[in-house]
C-alpha cells in the first residue's frame, strides 16, 4: 500500500526520489531519518510526522499546515527549544503503534497553507535540520534508505481509511475490528445498516437473505441501481456483496434465510442485526442467539396513515447475555400481513435510514467506541412529537 501510493502522488515520488525515507501508516506520512540538535547540543534522528489528505490513492493538497514529531524536543545550535514551530509537547496516540512526542507548527507566510507535501516536508525538515547541519555539516534526511516491498496488509479495506486518521480516532475505531458480525435481513433496514458497518473496520460481515433486489426494494436501500441491475432480478446478498466488496474485504453473502437448517451459522457471531420481518422463524431465530449467548438487536418499524399523512414508530431493541428479560414484550413474532402499512407505503428510505441508525449506534456503544450512559435496551422514536425515548436500562 505505501510502495503504491508513494508512486501514484508526485509530491511524495519527488521525496523519495530525493532520499527521504517514507512510510504511509494508517493514513498518516511518516519521514524517518530526520538530524536535529538535542538539548545536550548532540546530532540526534527523529520522526516527522504529517495527516495524509487523500483522494483515492493519490496525495492531495495538506489541509494542515500542523506536523507532530517522535524525538526529544528539536533545538539550535546552542542546546535552547526551537521556539517558531513550538506548539505542544505530550505523548499522543495518533494509531496503533504510532505515540508522537511533540506537535509542530509552521504555517508558511504569506499564503497560510502548503501546495503539496513535498513543500510541506521540505519546510519542516529545513528547520529541523538546519542546526544538526551546522554542527555537523553533511548530514541530511536524505539518507536513500534501501526500499522493501509492503508487508501485507492486514486492513479489511481496500484504500486507507483516512477519515479516522484525520480525525484522530483510529484507536478507538479499531475497537470495532471484532471477527464477525451477521445482518439477518438486507430489506430497507439491512441494507442501511450493511452500507454503515462496511465503514468499520469488522473483520466479515455475513449477510443472510433469500430475496431477489427488485425494483422496489431500490427506493428503501442505499445507493442506485440502473433499470439494467433492476431487470437481471440479481439475490440481494450478491447484489450489496458486489457494491461493498469494491471497498473493503470480508463480505461472506449466505444466499438464503436464516432458518433452523442454517441457524447454526450464527453460533460463532459476535453480534447479530436481525432485520427480518416477523414470525417463526424470527422466534426460532431468537432463541437460538440466546442459547448461543450471542449479543444482537432487533430492529421494528411501523408506519400507519391516517389523514392524508404517515406516522409511527421506529424501534431498537437490544439483547445482551446480562438483560434478554424484556425483548419478548417488545419484538413481535406475527408474520400477519393484513393492512400492512410498511410494505404499502415503500417511499421511506430515511425510516429504514434511521432504523439503521439508531442500530449501529447501539452496537457502536456495546463496543465502546461510543460513550453508554443509559445502557437502556430498547429505544423508540416516535414520528409525530419527534421523541427518542430509552427503555430498559440494564
Amino acid at each position: 500500500m505505501s510502495a503504491l501510493l508513494i508512486s501514484l502522488s508526485p509530491a511524495l515520488k519527488r521525496l523519495r526520489d530525493e532520499g527521504y525515507n517514507l512510510e504511509i501508516r494508517a493514513g498518516y506520512l511518516l519521514v524517518k531519518d530526520i538530524p536535529y540538535v538535542d538539548a545536550g547540543r548532540k546530532v540526534q534522528r527523529g520522526i516527522l510526522v504529517s495527516k495524509l489528505d487523500l483522494a483515492g490513492d493519490v496525495a492531495t493538497k495538506p489541509e494542515s499546515h500542523v506536523a507532530y514529531f517522535i524525538g526529544s524536543h528539536p533545538c539550535q545550535t546552542d542546546g535552547k527549544e526551537i521556539e517558531r514551530i513550538k506548539n505542544a509537547s505530550a505523548d499522543n496516540t495518533l494509531a496503533e503503534g504510532l505515540v508522537v512526542n511533540h506537535t509542530f507548527s509552521a504555517k508558511p507566510k504569506p499564503k497560510g497553507s502548503y501546495d503539496d507535501y513535498y513543500e510541506k516536508v521540505a519546510t519542516y525538515v529545513d528547520i529541523l535540520s538546519g542546526p544538526a547541519q551546522a554542527i555537523s555539516p553533511g548530514v541530511t534526511a536524505k539518507t536513500f534508505a534501501p526500499s522493501v516491498p509492503d508487508e501485507k496488509d492486514p486492513s479489511v479495506f481496500k484504500y486507507i481509511d483516512t477519515a479516522s486518521s484525520r480525525a484522530e480516532i483510529i484507536v478507538v475505531t479499531q475497537k470495532l475490528a471484532v471477527p464477525k458480525i451477521a445482518i439477518v435481513g438486507l430489506g430497507g433496514t439491512g441494507s442501511y445498516v450493511l452500507d454503515l458497518v462496511a465503514k468499520t473496520p469488522v473483520k466479515e460481515i455475513h449477510l443472510f437473505d433469500g430475496d431477489e433486489f427488485l425494483q422496489h426494494n431500490a427506493f428503501r436501500a442505499p445507493g442506485a441501481p440502473s433499470i439494467e441491475t433492476l431487470t437481471e432480478k440479481p439475490r440481494k446478498t450478491a447484489y450489496f456483496k458486489d457494491i461493498y466488496s469494491k471497498m473493503r474485504h470480508g463480505i461472506i453473502d449466505h444466499e438464503a434465510y436464516a432458518t433452523k437448517e442454517n441457524v447454526e451459522q450464527l453460533r460463532d457471531m459476535s453480534f447479530v442485526f436481525l432485520c427480518m420481518e416477523g414470525g417463526a422463524a424470527k422466534k426460532l431465530i431468537v432463541e437460538k442467539l440466546e442459547e448461543f449467548g450471542v449479543l444482537f438487536v432487533e430492529v421494528g418499524l411501523g408506519v400507519d396513515h391516517t389523514d392524508d399523512a404517515l406516522g409511527g414508530i421506529v424501534r431498537v431493541t437490544t439483547s445482551t447475555p446480562e438483560k434478554r428479560d424484556h425483548l419478548r414484550k417488545r419484538v413481535s413474532w406475527s408474520n400477519d400481513e393484513t393492512d400492512n402499512q410498511y410494505d404499502e407505503n415503500i417511499q421511506i428510505a430515511d425510516l429504514n435510514a434511521l432504523n439503521a441508525v439508531l442500530a449501529v449506534i447501539r452496537w457502536k456503544k456495546l463496543c465502546g467506541f461510543y460513550r453508554d450512559l443509559d445502557r437502556e435496551h430498547n429505544s423508540t422514536y416516535t414520528i409525530d412529537g419527534n421523541t427518542l425515548n430509552n427503555e430498559d436500562q440494564q
